[in-house]
This record gives structure tokens, sequence and C-alpha cells, in this order.
């Protein structure tokens, strides 16, 4: 006769919820969330709020709120639509150019070029330094009277008089765009270069002994395997020169007669020279738009990549 032995049915398991580990793990996390609360969320919240208000600068002021009305007087603005077209201009001319010239930086840089660290080094100066301490050099370069830039230009006959580079009308705007190139062209040379290094140098070589020029292994390996990257840089450069501020404040101050007024440079002298604070709140309000507007498009190039 044999016996059967039958085995003690199994406890299910329970999660066990720790309300006090819970409770500590949040107060070990606001002091990095007040910061942020204080002084991003509050103040971009604050700011959204007084678009609709008639606030100006003073001392107890009383402040309406009055709707729409002041996004209605921007669309009437002409020196808005004006700043808003060369804002446009601007942030266009400085992404594509910068990316093109970045990208052939990032091209010579990653290959065996003799100080390839040096060179390396070197191509992050200009993003290293500050803007404004950037805008102050070109400003003592492109001086129409004592800048080098003149002093070379005349001596290899290529111009008879100085030309007053960020005074003029037909040349301010260029000039800006070129200093905001040399900039901005370090950051996207270095996410460039990032990308192609980790690119399978196997596809090249499998290219090369198929008998593919080199132009063709840019543009069917090197272009496709960063386009992730370029995707996410070019994003980012737009939104980040669409918010300039500092560099063309201090090479032109929107000058001359507004042949350089971005529209972060429009709401400053709103608020600031002016004292409308409601109307440069909205205009800041537009910005947030366009910028969400941005960052929809680089999110959705970002995930359709992953997928």
């Amino acid at each position: 006769m044999t016996a059967t032995v039958t085995a003690p049915p199994e406890t299910p398991v329970r999660k066990t919820v720790r309300p006090k580990q819970n409770r500590e793990a949040i107060f070990l996390f606001l002091p990095a969330l007040l910061p942020v609360l204080l002084l991003s969320v509050y103040p971009l919240i604050r700011g959204i709020a007084l678009g609709f208000t008639d606030a100006r600068a003073g001392l107890n002021v009383d402040t309406n709120f009055v709707g729409f009305d002041n996004f209605s007087k921007l669309l009437q603005n002409d020196l808005f639509w004006s700043s808003f077209r060369i804002g446009v201009i601007w942030t266009l001319s400085v992404t594509i150019l910068q990316f093109v010239a970045a990208l052939g930086l990032a091209l010579l840089l990653n290959t065996n070029i003799k100080f390839r660290g040096v060179a390396r080094t070197l191509a992050l100066i200009p993003w290293a330094m500050p803007p404004v301490v950037v805008a102050i050099m070109w400003r003592l370069l492109l001086h129409p009277t004592n800048g080098p830039v003149n002093e070379v230009l005349q001596k290899l006959n290529l111009t008879d008089q100085p030309i007053n580079f960020l005074g003029d009308f037909s040349t301010a705007l260029p000039a800006v765009i070129v200093v905001g190139i040399w900039v901005g062209m370090p950051m996207t040379t270095i996410t460039l270069l990032a990308g192609m290094q980790g690119i399978d140098r196997s596809l090249y070589e499998a290219a090369a002994v198929d008998g593919a020029s080199a132009w063709s292994q840019f543009w069917n390996i090197t272009l496709p395997q960063l386009k992730t990257v370029i995707v996410a840089i070019t994003s980012l450069d737009m939104i980040w020169n669409f918010n300039s501020f500092g560099l063309v404040y201090v090479l032109t101050a929107g000058g001359p007669g507004g042949k350089t007024m971005l529209p972060m440079l429009f709401a400053y002298n709103e608020a600031f020279r002016y004292g409308n604070f409601g109307m440069a709140a909205a205009m800041g309000d537009v910005m947030v738009v366009i910028i969400i507007v941005f960052l929809a498009f680089y999110l959705r190039n970002r995930l359709r990549s992953e997928a």
C-alpha cells in the first residue's frame, strides 16, 4: 500500500505596498523638484497669464484682465510681423547653413587627418565662449574703421572703402547670420561626429568592395544612418536659434532700422523699454506656441524613427 503525499497549497504572493518608503522617496525628490517648479514652471505659467492682462511697469499699477486684446493688437502691429519675418529668415538661414557647414567639418574630423584631436578641441572653442564675449569679439572684427576684416578686404582690393557690416541696412542681417552660424556650428559638428563614429565600419568596407565611390558611400550609408541624429539636432537648433537674444542684442540691438529685430528683441523692448509687460507677455505666448510646434515635429519624427 503506497501512501500519497499531498503538497500544501501555495500561498499567493501579495505585493506589499510600503507607504513609508514611498513618502521617503517623495521627500528625497522634492529638493530637485522645487527649484524646477519655482524657477521654471511658475514663471512660465505667470508669463502666459500676463499675456491676457494689461500689465505695465510701475509700482501699485492696477492690472486688469483684457482677454485676447493684446493678441489682437499684435496681429495689427507691423513691427510684430516684421520681427516675425526676420526671425524666420534668421532661424532658417542659421539652422540650414550651420548644418551644412557642421556636416562638412564633421566629415573632415572623422577622417585620419594629422592632429585630429587638436582640431576637434579647437572646433569647440566658439561653443565654449559666452555669447556676449563672442558678440563683442565680432563687433571688434567687423568694425568699419579699425576692424581687421575691413583691413584685409582693402589690402586685397576687394573694396575701395570700409564696410559698416553691422550698421548698413543691406549687410546687417547677413553679418549677424554669419556670426550665428559660427557660434552654433561646434555643437552641431560634435553631435554629427558622434553619430558618424557610431556607424558600423563594416558597411563602408562592404561598399568599398562593391566599388562604391566616396559620394555613393556618403549618400547611401552616412546620411541614412545619421537620419535620427539630423532630425534631433536640426529641430533643437531651430528652437535655440528662434529664441536667440544675447548674441544679436550685443551685436546690433535690433538695428539698424529694425533690420535685425528678432521676436525676442521685440518682446524685450516692449517690456523693458516701453513698460508694456502685457504686450510682451503676449508676444512670449505666441513664441511658446511656435516652440511647441517645433517640439511636436521633433517628437513625432523621433517616435517614428524609433518605431
